[in-house]
């Protein structure tokens, strides 16, 4: 073995001889395991191993140098069990050196160094330099406001370095002082921030200025984590504790910040939200993101709906986040037609965190720990913890002499995930094993653990309740990194669902988003689990939610906007609704975590994820005016003073005319048949806006709703100029094929033409 590991060094530094400084580029190395595992006897941790070899590297390249030092490389991370090897930061000349060893397999240049969350851009389709990321658009004016629970100023991800354009003259906004914050914090990045406490303080009492800030300083992460997520700078080197390490950016990093603190510990009061809404308007947002929701309501008791449309009045886009309260259907808020409601759903990243069992059976999970994996180790769960109720590894319910040592499973409920790990560790255990139930299904949110543990599905979480209750069981964790190339994206089991439970006449969610798992700023005060007993600090935390998804689209529509600046909020939201897709990265049909739903539909994903670059080459537009949304909510049947509420009273429903829901120039159908009726018809009409090439043709395909044929008229739309409007209705008849049933059905219209696909879903409910 000595002999071995002394060959295998002589090979690196013979090859290491002629190494010289010069500019470097990552790359993930892949190795032999075979010809590498012998060595861990020898060495223990493989990682060590290869810090020696790029040692000699160093070494022999500066005595090759007349001793001169050289540019040492640069050890990233180690793979061990997905793939065998390292990332690393080489030269040229360290690469050709590679090839001489025996073991070496390949070395494939990194590709996670891209815009926002260390993926998201990579994962969306988006290049720096290329498409919506050239220069042009990256010199960007567009200010996105946040209404959320403050920021962190100091972050590296709000720094100003590079921004040499001034703030926009339009803008009217200030740097308010109060606890912790003062104008200086401000800068051309963050051009504005203002708290807004009156209705908190009123209902939640006088806030602890020793836990919170009556600023907008965030004590929470939330806020940091949404405004960098949408328009942080770029950050070398993001990472939590290794994990997800690459380039973090806003999607769109030029941008600039407002922040409107709305939101504290116990929540946002709606005074303080429809205040930072409406300064946010006066002071010249073009883009609000609003990671907030309450339930759902008609519009005119919404406060977040009343503001938003006043904020599209003034043309401000607004994305909202379509809930967390999924799978269950009805479940979507912030379903206004204006806003844009956005789903969560998967990236193709993961980071796996493997489970054996003792009879052999393995299972993949998931976890954020970075430290090493477990040897194979006794299992305890419930009565074999400690007391019954052990199960959910609560506080006090580990018995010590039956932990120690051991691993631990523990049941999903009645404290957070970090705590029951904290109390496995309290109680002397060496791991922990976090099981979903069936209603969670394999929906996994990891975890900042602060011992080796895996959360895992409901279909692995009931086998290992199963083996648990067998003689001597056994189980141990390994650990995998950061893995990429899982089928994605996949809808959140936790993603709130359409249809709206009030006003379903427009298919709600629009889109879906990355908003699970994804690394964003965070506070160096707050700890990644948010628990009072965790100490750790970083300035970077992995978390999920449509919080997370609905800023990535704020983002998106700066771009679009900065890029199209003619183009008004509705037309953005067109643009991203028409493009999106509904087949996954395997070319499979997006499928979705809820519990035995494999495939997902419009009222998980709305029209589908959105492809910010076919965004910006739309073809057709589906546009909306201010007024055009008024003439909608008459179609609700609204009296006279709740459309005053909702339009400031300064707008009366016409007499002379039938309006109808399906005639907003919606870029969805949604269609609402009665049931047992046997004369189920609807006619939709639309008007679209040529924004493509200035003479062409689109013919009309129709995927029909099963038991629902559809008629289109005309079939063939034909354009002379860009900028020409033309019109046409869809005809719905109900076959009676599914008029017993309460299922949906869905389908879509699609327009194409030689170059653009604009493609519409449908949705028909039976009531």
């Amino acid at each position: 073995m000595v002999y071995r590991l002394s060959s295998l060094l002589v090979v690196f530094m013979a090859a290491a001889i002629s190494i010289a400084s010069e500019d470097k580029e990552i790359y993930v190395v892949h190795m032999d395991k075979a010809k590498t595992t012998a060595l861990d006897n020898i060495l223990g941790d493989s990682k060590k191993w290869y810090e020696v070899v790029m040692d000699s590297i160093t070494e022999l390249s500066a005595e090759e140098d007349g001793g001169e030092e050289a540019s040492a490389p640069e050890l990233l991370y180690t793979y061990e069990t997905a793939i065998t090897g390292f990332a690393a930061r080489l030269s040229n000349r360290q690469l050709e050196a590679l090839n001489k060893v025996d073991g070496f397999l390949s070395a494939v240049p990194d590709e996670m160094l891209s815009l926002q969350t260390t993926h998201s851009p990579q994962f969306l389709g988006l290049k720096f330099g290329e498409g919506l990321l050239t220069s042009r658009n990256l010199a960007n004016d567009v200010i996105i406001g946040f209404v959320d629970s403050g920021i962190w100023p100091e972050h590296a991800s709000f720094k100003d370095g590079g921004m040499k354009r001034p703030v926009p003259s339009r803008w009217k906004g200030v740097c308010e002082e109060g606890t912790r914050f003062t104008a200086k914090n401000c800068n051309m990045k963050l051009i504005g921030a203002r708290a807004y406490y009156k209705g908190y303080e009123a209902a939640a009492g006088k806030i602890d200025e020793t836990v919170d800030f009556r600023s907008a300083r965030d004590s929470q992460g939330h806020g940091t984590h949404t405004a960098s997520t949408a328009a942080g700078q770029m950050i070398d080197g993001a990472s939590l504790f290794g994990m997800a390490k690459g380039v973090a950016a806003g999607m769109s990093s030029t941008a600039r910040i407002a922040e409107y603190k709305a939101c504290y510990s116990r929540g946002c009061a709606s005074s303080d939200i429809l205040a930072a809404i409406d300064q946010a308007v006066s002071d010249g947002v073009d883009v609000l993101s609003l990671s907030i929701g309450g339930s759902s309501k008609p519009y005119y008791t919404d406060v977040l709906a009343i503001a938003s449309l006043g904020a599209v009045q003034h043309g401000v886009f607004v994305a909202a986040a379509a809930g967390n309260s999924g799978p269950s259907s009805s479940t979507v808020v912030n379903a206004a037609p204006w806003m844009m409601t956005v789903a969560a759903s998967t990236m193709d990243r993961s980071f796996p965190a493997i489970v054996n069992l003792g009879n052999g059976q393995t299972f993949e999970g998931e976890s954020l720990y970075s430290g090493k994996s477990t040897e194979q180790l006794p299992l305890v769960y419930g009565e074999s913890a400690g007391r019954a109720i052990a199960k959910y590894c609560s506080s006090g319910t580990l018995s010590p002499a039956l932990v120690k040592g051991k691993i631990v499973v523990c049941e999903r409920g009645i404290n957070g995930g970090v705590e029951k790990g904290q109390e496995v560790e309290k109680a002397g255990g060496a791991g922990m094993l976090l099981l979903n139930t069936a209603s969670q299904g394999e929906e996994i949110r990891v975890d900042p653990h602060v011992l080796p543990a895996s959360a895992l599905g409901a279909s692995a979480s009931i086998s290992i309740r199963n083996y648990t209750s067998s003689g001597n069981p056994t189980a141990s964790i390994v650990f995998k990194g950061t893995v990429f190339g899982k089928p994605a994206p996949v809808m959140a089991s936790f993603s709130s669902r359409g249809p709206a439970l009030k006003e379903p006449y427009v298919i709600k969610p629009d889109v879906t988003a990355p908003g699970v798992n994804i690394l964003a700023a965070w506070p160096p005060t707050v700890s990644p689990s948010k628990i009072k007993s965790d100490n750790r600090s970083v300035l970077f935390n992995v978390i999920s939610g449509t919080s997370m998804s609905c800023p990535h689209v704020g983002g998106l529509a700066a771009i679009l906007k900065e890029a199209h600046k003619e183009w008004s909020p509705a037309a953005i939201k067109s643009a991203l609704m028409t493009t999106a897709y509904t087949l996954d990265n395997k070319k499979a049909p997006i499928s979705d975590m809820r519990p035995n739903s494999p495939s997902a539909t419009p009222f998980a994903y709305g029209s589908g994820h959105v492809d910010p670059e076919k965004a910006s080459k739309p073809g057709l537009i589906y546009d909306i005016t201010y007024v055009d949304y008024l003439y909608y909510l008459c179609s609700l049947n609204y009296s006279s003073s709740q459309m005053a509420t909702i339009s400031r009273g300064n707008f009366s429903c016409p007499t002379y005319t039938v309006l109808q829901t399906g005639d907003l120039n919606y870029p969805s159908f949604a269609v609402l048949f009665k049931r047992n009726s046997e004369n189920n018809s609807a006619i939709c009409k639309r008007t679209v806006t040529n924004v493509g090439y200035p003479r062409t043709a689109y013919v009309a395909q129709v995927h029909e709703p099963e038991g629902v044929p559809i008629i289109v008229k005309p079939k063939v739309l034909k354009f002379r100029r860009a900028g020409q409007k033309l019109s046409y209705e869809v005809r719905f008849a109900d076959s009676g094929k599914k008029s017993n049933s309460s299922d949906p059905s869905f389908g879509s219209l699609v327009w194409v033409s030689i170059k653009y696909t604009v493609r519409s879903p449908i949705a028909v409910t039976w009531k």
